[in-house]
């Protein structure tokens, strides 16, 4: 279903804002099922908010932001910037280290994956 049409400026900041949601979530290693849950919406309404399909208001953000763990300011970092925000490639590489150790469901696996990297990271 295509996109509804709103106005230019408002539709870019739900966009940038669903896209921050995203990052977010997948940087902690939540799924949508889970953010949804954490939130109280279905999934596809977490879908709709990450995609700026659906508008988020003001205390559906706040809520986002708690069980995010991240400032309300967050979602909106760099916003207005001239040049379009792009992910480092570092960030990008990190954003899918976590997406796809959600994805393990084994927990011994999981444990064996984490010692892994403390013991890459020399810790």
């Amino acid at each position: 279903m295509a996109k509804p049409k709103r106005g230019r400026s408002t539709g870019a900041i739900d966009d940038f804002v669903g896209g921050r949601i995203r990052e977010r979530r997948i940087m902690l290693g939540l799924t949508q099922q889970q953010l949804a849950e954490m939130i109280g919406v279905t999934y596809q309404q977490a879908h709709k908010y990450e995609r700026g399909i659906n508008r988020v208001s003001a205390g559906r953000l706040y809520e986002i932001a708690r069980v995010l763990n991240a400032p309300i300011t967050y979602f909106y970092e760099g916003l207005g910037d001239e040049a379009p925000r792009q992910v480092p490639p570092h960030q990008r590489m990190l954003l899918e280290i976590a997406r796809n150790f959600a994805e393990i469901q084994n927990e011994k696996h999981q444990e064996a994956v984490s010692q892994l990297a403390r013991v890459l990271a020399g810790r």
